[in-house]
């Protein structure tokens, strides 16, 4: 559905060039809820600008249905930016209007009629759960409920592509989840294309199918959700991973000195609810240390993310063999 080549974005100031992408290429699936995640600085935001050309790159392409966006008329664009939806952090409702009146506005510039737009915002707002707030002002709302508001708003227009900017950030985390599971809903509901840009972790793992690290304005990885959680291969992927818990040097320092051998497990699917290691040591006639390890659950799926392991040294290689044959016959699908 979206493809980006090669794009760049330079700001220039009074004494330098500052580079906030540099040659990011990405393509994102129709359907699916593709996550960008990176710190403060990284890009991110540039980059989801790019999908509806708040921002323009100053080179390379973003190709919409295999249409390149950044060559059409002003006047197609903004014919095209009402299929794009955008959920913002800081809600960016109009204060001064009721919660019906913020969700129909984008119907009213659209220019539907006032009955049919008031009908479409009130089936909205009934989607999101705030159909009793119908006449209230944002400032009477909860932050939750706003950027329920916010949602309602951005899907006004029926879009095919709805950008959540850091949607969450703002809010604590029960009502984090509760925008998440809304998120996933509209996703499964109307198979809307969904790309996010967070901080978190968490966040990526709860919801995405997909997700692209960015770091210092270039992509540093890139793939499935759990491959990325899995087999990380980037310092920056390392560090987030890091921050929401899952620290993968934090078992070192407990068998500093200690004979025996460590081994890194993952497995996914629904092998994460089977007795592996306790089968392992059965068959193997050993006893087995867990260092440290997490298990969770990627977006509809369980996702046994990763295990550290202590064995003694074994007899004979012919156990390693047979133990990680085990591993293997249990780990599939």
């Amino acid at each position: 559905m979206i493809e980006l080549k090669n794009i760049h974005k330079s700001y220039a100031s009074r004494d330098k060039v500052v580079e906030a992408l540099a040659g990011v290429s990405l393509d994102i699936a129709q359907g699916e809820i593709f996550g960008i995640i990176g710190r403060s600085g990284a890009g991110k935001s540039t980059l989801i600008r790019m999908l509806n050309l708040l921002e323009r790159p100053t080179s390379g392409s973003v190709l919409l249905h295999g249409q390149d966006i950044t060559k059409i008329s002003e006047a197609a664009l903004r014919t095209l930016r009402h299929k794009i939806g955008m959920v913002f952090q800081h809600f960016n409702l109009l204060t001064s209007r009721t919660v019906l009146q913020n969700v129909a506005f984008p119907l009213r510039l659209a220019g539907m009629d006032k009955q049919a737009r008031t009908e479409r915002a009130l089936a909205l707002l009934e989607l999101v759960g705030l159909q009793d707030h119908a006449y209230k002002y944002p400032r009477q709302l909860s932050g939750g409920q706003q950027q329920r508001v916010g949602i309602a708003r951005a899907l006004a227009n029926e879009p095919e592509l709805l950008l959540c900017d850091e949607a969450t950030s703002a809010l604590d985390p029960e009502t984090t989840q509760s925008i998440l599971n809304l998120v996933l809903d509209i996703n499964r509901r109307f198979g809307i294309t969904v790309v996010l840009i967070t901080h978190s972790m968490d966040v990526i793992r709860s919801v995405c199918d997909r997700v692209a690290i960015i770091d210092n304005g270039r992509i540093a990885e890139s793939g499935e959700v759990v491959e990325v959680f899995l087999h990380p291969q980037h310092a920056t992927t390392l560090s987030l991973l890091s921050e929401s818990g899952v620290d993968a040097d934090g078992w070192k320092e407990l068998i500093e000195g200690v004979p025996g051998r460590i081994v890194r497990l993952t497995y996914r699917g629904h092998s994460t609810a089977r007795p592996l290691l306790s089968q392992a040591s059965r068959d193997l006639d050993v006893n087995l240390s867990i260092l440290q390890g997490q298990s969770a659950k990627s977006r509809i799926r369980p996702m046994g993310s990763w295990c550290w392991l202590w064995m003694p040294i074994l007899r004979a290689m012919s156990h390693w063999r047979h133990f990680f044959g085990i591993i293997r016959s249990i780990t599939r699908y």
